[in-house]
């Protein structure tokens, strides 16, 4: 690239390279955006046509979709599904005998016998859904669920775990299943982001990628909420007077028009544009939904708030905030559940009771069972219900013999997930474990039929959602997956 300069008068153009002017230029390339923004014109990425086009803007699904948004409630650290949503009557039958099948490696290898779950279960609903009592408002939804249990992973370790449930491919570098639903589908809305974490539960094993956009486009990575802190997204209160940002874009503007014109629509500039346009807009839209004035007593109660335990407290801020983020427009959202206690252990992975697992699970249910079922209810009475899918899954679940005396190890080939919402079946179960809770045996499902059946929802076709990266078309669920019909209305 040449570029005229004051010097290039006396010695002829100078020469820069494309690194060159995106290590000077690059913060005023997203600032030429914040001031077309603040003068009230159009955007940069509008005025400049289609190789800047939006990418939030609202695209065509491939057929008609049942549900606008996603909120995935995301169990970090592998919830067992033989003491909530799968009972095993030969647990209890059996408690303490070795076990009558061959033992896998687990995470630890310190396998003891069978342990019968600690919790009774009782059916619940019109439709008699077997529900653990560590779930009693959850259960009270029964006829809005749509039990599986026969889902598998790849994975037996957390961080892999978590990517693989998260991207479908247990590595670092891929897309999370919120970046592939803003690609292809954009956002509602046009002052949040399409995929939005909130994140004051910390980050799970595997850290920030497990959010991340991989090899898509930088504007489909996650933001990080984080609505317990005074600025709850880095960097989004203005540090300047509004008179002096208007002189100072201004004067970039000018210098970047000419820079944007040069490149000629290249991608990583367009996603910087992109980027620092929704960062203008969040710098009210932010504040605005986090802030829960406008919300009766009687909503916050109906979520938790009013829980004297603090993490119960934040995680039904975090379900009242989710609903608020749908009702803006916003495509994806996920949820993170808050640590343990430090007494208690965990921290990236709080429902990971390798030890004490009664007291573990009984600490996480109560933080998370009103809240989800109060995010139910309240989308069911604003009438959002129907347009919005709810995802609840750990990485894996948990082995019916005992780790130690009172734990159980992690077992990747037979959990429970859950979906509710718009063109879901509620009140049904699909597929089956042995009669241990060991391995799926009945209609085995995989992660990638998963996000197969979230995107079908979304109205996208999971083969045709692809981008290609290094020579091959990638997607969510990779060569794989297939819909889960018998759940889906």
């Amino acid at each position: 690239m040449w570029i005229n300069s004051p010097e290039s008068e006396r010695r002829g153009p100078v020469r820069f390279s494309r690194r060159d002017v995106l290590a000077k230029c690059s913060t005023g390339f997203g600032l030429v955006a914040l001031s077309s923004l603040m003068a009230g014109g159009k955007s940069l990425a509008a005025a400049a046509g289609p190789a800047t086009a939006n990418p939030f803007a609202p695209r065509p699904p491939h057929f008609r979709p049942k549900v606008k948004s996603v909120i995935f409630c995301f169990m970090s650290g592998g919830v067992s599904h033989v003491d909530t949503f799968d009972p095993k009557p030969r647990l209890k039958r059996d408690h303490g005998q070795p076990m009558p099948v061959p033992v896998r490696p687990t995470m630890f290898n310190q396998n003891g016998n069978i342990m019968a779950s600690p919790w009774e279960f009782r059916n619940h609903g019109q439709c008699g859904l077997p529900v653990s009592e560590l779930f009693p408002h959850i259960g009270a939804c029964a006829d809005d669920l749509a039990v599986i249990r026969s889902m598998t992973s790849v994975a037996n370790e957390h961080a892999q775990g978590n990517y693989f449930i998260h991207t479908g491919f247990s590595l670092a570098g891929f897309p999370s299943a919120g970046a592939w639903a803003t690609y292809g589908l954009g956002s509602v809305s046009q002052n949040l982001p399409g995929f939005v974490v909130l994140a004051s539960g910390g980050m799970p094993l595997g850290g920030v990628n497990i959010y991340g956009n991989g090899f898509l486009p930088a504007v489909h990575q996650a933001s990080l909420i984080d609505p317990t802190q005074k600025e709850p997204l880095n960097n989004i209160t203005p540090r300047e007077a509004d008179r002096l940002q208007r002189k100072r874009l201004g004067f970039i503007e000018r210098l970047d028009r000419r820079h944007l014109a040069r490149m000629q629509g290249d991608a990583q500039i367009d996603a910087a544009i992109q980027n620092y346009e929704i960062a203008y807009r969040m710098q009210s839209a932010v504040p605005d939904f986090v802030d829960l004035r406008g919300e009766s007593e009687a909503t916050k109660q109906l979520y938790g708030m009013d829980s004297p335990v603090r993490e119960k407290a934040e995680y039904a801020r975090q379900c009242l905030l989710a609903r608020r983020l749908v009702e803006r427009g916003v495509r994806f959202v996920e949820l993170t559940c808050l640590p343990r206690p430090a007494e208690l252990g965990q921290t990236g992975n709080p429902w990971d009771q390798h030890g004490v697992l009664k007291a573990g699970h009984s600490e996480m249910a109560f933080q998370v069972d009103q809240p989800i079922a109060g995010l139910i209810r309240d989308l069911k009475a604003r009438g959002l219900f129907d347009e919005t899918l709810i995802v609840w899954a750990g990485e894996f679940g948990r082995t019916p013999f005992a780790q130690a005396a009172d734990g159980r190890d992690h077992n990747p080939f037979g959990f429970t997930v859950w979906l509710a919402g718009g063109g879901v079946r509620g009140g049904t179960v699909h597929g089956a474990t042995d009669e241990l809770g060991y391995h799926a045996v009945q209609e085995v499902c995989t992660v990638y039929d998963l996000w197969a059946t979230v995107l079908h929802l979304l109205g996208v076709n999971h083969e045709k959602l692809t981008y290609r990266f290094g020579g091959r078309d990638f997607r969510l669920t990779d060569v794989h997956g297939q819909v889960i019909r018998p759940i889906l209305t």
